[in-house]
């Protein structure tokens, strides 16, 4: 059953793998539970067994965010043995979110992420070529880091500037990207021929032996020259997502292109970044008008 459901959300709903292991995880977590305090089955579970987890892991000093994120996966579970009509009542219905704080995305500010690309000497090897790539794309493109690693070289369109991106729900979208960028992927493609025999020629990122990246490649990357340019908390690939996009904001991006650019469903997605839009609009603001 179990399985039939992790099968159901990998090749009819598309998710990524990062989220099947997180829901697989979430979904053995509450099995065990089950298991320990009420000898039940997954299909056996009850509203209040549910509860009864809920409590334990909010006691357990589990955030509000995290445990929504398990009760999304208990969800999405019984909504599928729901409709394979393996159960007949979703023990889940009634059971509220718990109210979270909303963060805001952390973000490296312009004159930080200039100095970095602008400023930082990469080694001239394919490592080096490598890693400024891997900068100047999520950076460039504000693509996530599962449409970075899956980026195929036929992808890339140095004619028209334009990269193919296959996001969440294999949605595609077009992204323009700079005559800086296109430069840093020529020079890397050349490096990439000449250094690697590349098992994954297909993609566009490989390792020093030819295999596709890993995301623990990418973090360490962004980590290591992060951690050279700027003081945030927070240090990874994601950061320059919403660097990208809080960047394109506060020049005056039109909230729609942006949605667009990032792959968002939806615009509510994207209006966090506004916030930090308006933290500079308020400061040209005070600068600018005769009152304030």
């Amino acid at each position: 059953m179990r399985e039939s459901f992790l099968k159901y959300i990998q090749y009819e709903k598309r998710f990524s793998a990062h989220t099947i292991t997180s829901y697989e995880n979430d979904i053995n977590q509450f099995e065990q539970f089950l298991t320990d305090n009420y000898g039940e089955k997954l299909e056996e579970a009850s509203h209040n067994s549910i509860r009864h987890w809920v409590v334990s892991l909010v006691e357990k000093g589990t955030s509000p965010r995290s445990v929504n994120r398990k009760m999304a996966s208990l969800r999405a579970l019984y909504k599928f043995l729901l409709k394979r009509e393996i159960i007949t009542k979703d023990p889940t219905w009634k059971i509220q979110a718990l109210k979270t704080n909303k963060a805001l995305p952390q973000f490296v500010n312009e004159p930080d992420i200039t100095r970095l690309l602008d400023q930082c000497e990469f080694s001239r090897d394919f490592e080096g070529k490598r890693d400024q790539l891997i900068l100047e794309l999520l950076y460039g493109t504000g693509i996530r880091l599962s449409e970075l690693i899956n980026l195929k070289t036929d992808d890339i369109d140095i004619y028209s500037n334009t990269i193919k991106v296959l996001g969440k729900r294999n949605k595609e979208r077009i992204i323009p990207f700079s005559n800086n960028l296109k430069h840093v992927i020529e020079d890397y493609k050349q490096l990439k021929k000449m250094s690697v025999s590349a098992k994954e020629d297909e993609y566009l990122l490989v390792t020093e032996t030819g295999d596709r990246c890993y995301p623990m490649l990418i973090y360490r990357t962004v980590k290591k020259y992060l951690n050279l340019f700027t003081t945030i908390e927070k240090r990874s690939p994601h950061v320059l997502r919403h660097t990208f996009a809080t960047h394109l904001l506060n020049k005056g991006a039109e909230l729609n292109a942006v949605k667009d650019l990032l792959g968002h469903s939806s615009l509510a997605a994207t209006q966090v970044y506004t916030h930090n839009s308006l933290d500079k609009l308020k400061s040209v603001f005070d600068q600018a008008h005769p009152k304030a």
